[in-house]
């Protein structure tokens, strides 16, 4: 993967998790929340956090110190 294929990669799962945020954010403030749905996206928000920090480690070029 090129950087503008990781620069691209990393956009859209910012993006995605970002929409996942507003979506949290409205099924919490639904009158009956379905408390599975919000855990199950909260899951998948933690997965695409750990690959967006994944992307952007492998970004940073290791200097020997």
């Amino acid at each position: 993967m090129d950087g503008n294929d990781a620069r691209r990669r990393l956009a859209h799962l910012a993006q995605e998790h970002g929409d996942l945020d507003a979506a949290i954010a409205a099924l919490q403030g639904s009158a009956v929340p379905d408390q599975l749905q919000i855990a199950r996206l909260k899951k998948r928000k933690l997965r695409l956090k750990d690959e967006i920090t994944l992307l952007q480690d492998q970004s940073i070029p290791d200097i020997i110190a």
